[in-house]
């Protein structure tokens, strides 16, 4: 394993658990690309621009596209926070932004 994948608190197991199994085999092969391969393609893995250290996991079964917001913490370790199915070209910005305060409340409970 190249990188070690851990979910932040409950958000992203809502989002998971609400999806139909073909959406979670493509969250699952996705996920297992991103641990084992040392250069990840952009079409899967990009940083997000305009944000602060977030990057999204690209996921597209048919013609739906789905986000998942994570981050880098400890090196290798991919901490992911929640994921969204987009409906629209542009990532909505309240959904950058939660992903913004659940990093830095990662870091916060870190620090206790």
């Amino acid at each position: 394993m190249i990188r070690e994948i851990i979910f932040y608190k409950h958000h992203f197991f809502y989002f998971y658990d609400a999806q139909p199994k073909s959406v979670q085999e493509k969250i699952d092969y996705v996920l297992d690309l991103i641990a084992n391969v040392e250069r990840v393609p952009e079409k899967f893995f990009k940083h997000l621009e305009g944000s602060d250290g977030l990057y999204e996991i690209r996921i597209k079964v048919g013609s739906d596209i789905f986000r998942l917001f994570c981050f880098f913490d400890a090196g290798k370790l991919v901490v992911v926070l929640q994921g969204l199915q987009k409906k629209s070209a542009k990532t909505p910005r309240n959904e950058i932004l939660k992903a913004e305060r659940l990093k830095h409340q990662y870091f916060e409970e870190k620090k206790r």
